[in-house]
């Protein structure tokens, strides 16, 4: 009995949706918005991170989700059900986030030029305003 109730674990584990989250459908929006605008960060590769979602907690390990790793190692070979997929879309989580922080800081190093040369009298405030605005479409979607 208990080797059946294992089976019956082990496939409605292999039947959800993986164990890293990826990026919700804004956050997706958000990265593709970056990737067009070449603003985007690759930290991680999610290609990559697919394909060692083959070996025994490859994916999950390759996207920091250390404890799932582990449980997608013990239940290997299963876990290439899902490992594929919960590896690439925690590389995807972790270069939106990195890409999120990469341009904040392009923005705050623009916006930190900009109001050194109004404290300098280097330009007026019209010209600061309109650069401010450059600078917020430049960096906002």
């Amino acid at each position: 009995m208990s080797t059946v109730r294992n089976l019956t674990v082990a496939a409605l584990i292999a039947l959800t949706p993986g164990c890293a989250t990826g990026p919700n459908s804004v956050q997706e929006s958000e990265l593709a918005g970056y990737r067009a605008r070449n603003l985007a960060v690759e930290e991680k590769n999610p290609g990559l991170a697919a394909g060692l979602g083959l070996l025994p907690g490859g994916g999950s390990f390759y996207g920091r989700a250390y404890g799932f790793g582990v449980v997608n190692l013990l239940l290997w070979p299963l876990s290439i059900f899902w490992d594929p997929v919960s590896g690439h879309d925690a590389a995807e989580l972790i270069n939106y986030q990195a890409t999120r922080a990469h341009v904040a800081s392009l923005k705050k190093h623009d916006m930190d030029e900009l109001d050194a040369q109004l404290e300098s009298d280097a330009i007026d405030v019209k010209r600061y305003t309109l650069d401010k605005r450059r600078i917020d479409e430049k960096y906002n979607l």
